[in-house]
């Protein structure tokens, strides 16, 4: 069963964010746009490289009004460690959510169960709390920050304008099409 469309489940996670502990919820994800990011582990190899390209777009998301949460099965005592350790991640101003019992991971259906470990999951969630996006990587293939801002900026495009869809490559700005019996067979 695809998540898509669905709501995201009950949780309570203790998280890093700006210097402070702090807690998340399912609550904290509603009334605004959200992205959630789960990745295997902190101190790892690919993770930092995605978590510092997130940061150094960070800003551009803030502007669309949407909040980031890096998820992984650590804890929230790893990721202050890891952000005070690692030049890549001193970067990270958005929330680091720590799941290590691994419920918010088997929530979004992203647990490799055998290691206690996520998959690279990348979750959009409306201010509905409804799951608008969601892609599931090997972990061995990083994830890109500008295409999924572009993804966003597309779901926020259909969001606001019913009736539209945003085809392939779409930017903003850019043409959308109105679905229709007259565009049958014509694209």
């Amino acid at each position: 069963m695809s998540l898509i469309n669905t709501e995201i489940k009950p949780f309570k996670a203790q998280a890093y964010k700006g210097g402070q502990f702090v807690e998340v919820t399912d609550a904290t994800l509603k009334g605004k746009w959200s992205v959630v990011v789960f990745y295997p582990a902190d101190f790892t190899f690919v993770c930092p490289t995605e978590l510092e390209d997130l940061a150094d777009h960070y800003e551009q998301f803030q502007k669309l009004g949407v909040e980031i949460y890096a998820v992984s099965t650590d804890t929230h005592f790893a990721h202050k460690a890891w952000h005070d350790t690692s030049d890549a991640i001193k970067k990270v101003q958005y929330t680091m959510v720590g799941d290590p019992t691994g419920a918010i991971t088997r929530n979004f259906d992203v647990m490799i169960e055998e290691e206690g470990l996520a998959l690279r999951g990348t979750f959009l969630i409306n201010p509905e709390g409804q799951i608008k996006l969601c892609e599931i990587h090997d972990n061995g293939i990083g994830r890109d920050a500008s295409e999924l801002l572009r993804k966003v900026k597309a779901a926020q495009y259909v969001a606001s304008h019913p009736g539209e869809v945003c085809p392939a490559k779409w930017k903003e700005g850019e043409k959308t099409l109105k679905p229709s019996l007259s565009l049958v067979g014509k694209i």
